[in-house]
């Protein structure tokens, strides 16, 4: 974007920065989140939410369909907004051909950051950089309790208190009754 273009966008008037690219700012109570959205966002979600908006900025736009004028993603940045009481939020106005492909949108926007797997140790060792630094871990959703599990070294179980002792004596040669395999020590033999 063009200095002077960057310029003519508007700001929010008051709050947060918008730091991505949107088509306009928008009062979140105008907005209509979808009646088809499958996804629920408890209030833990949307606490941590606001908290992120409030420390990042706004990274993402809402997403608002030109053909329904419902919001197809960023149903749970419109509850942090409402959260926060924001004057505004950035929307980006998207068209879908059919009421099918705004559907799908809908369902494969979590759907598929769903299907990522986490490597558990590059994210331990980012997790554990940023906890040197001091860094508020909430900023990249893991609370006090999930950092502890992750950051912790596995512990291996104790054995049950009648659980025996190895015993060398104790003879491992066995024979199947039906086929007549011998087995000593992990060695299988055929008759």
């Amino acid at each position: 974007m063009k200095a002077k273009e960057k310029a003519d966008k508007p700001q929010p008037p008051v709050g947060i920065p918008v730091r991505c690219a949107h088509d306009r700012l928008v009062d979140p109570v105008a907005l209509i989140p979808h009646p088809r959205n499958p996804n629920t966002h408890p209030a833990s979600q949307v606490e941590l939410l606001a908290k992120v908006i409030n420390h990042q900025g706004w990274r993402s736009p809402i997403i608002v369909s030109k053909r329904s004028g419902f919001v197809v993603s960023g149903h749970g940045r419109l509850l942090a907004a409402l959260s926060m009481h924001e004057p505004v939020v950035p929307v980006n106005d998207q068209e879908f051909a059919t009421e099918a492909d705004e559907w799908a949108h809908l369902i494969a926007d979590n759907r598929l950051a769903e299907l990522s797997e986490i490597n558990e140790g590059v994210l331990k060792g980012v997790i554990t950089a940023l906890g040197e630094q001091h860094f508020d871990l909430d900023l990249v959703g893991f609370d006090a309790a999930a950092v502890a599990t992750l950051t912790s070294e596995p512990q291996q179980p104790d054995p049950p208190e009648d659980f025996p002792e190895v015993d060398e004596t104790i003879s491992t040669e066995s024979e199947c009754p039906k086929c007549g395999y011998k087995w000593s020590g992990g060695t299988i033999e055929r008759q």
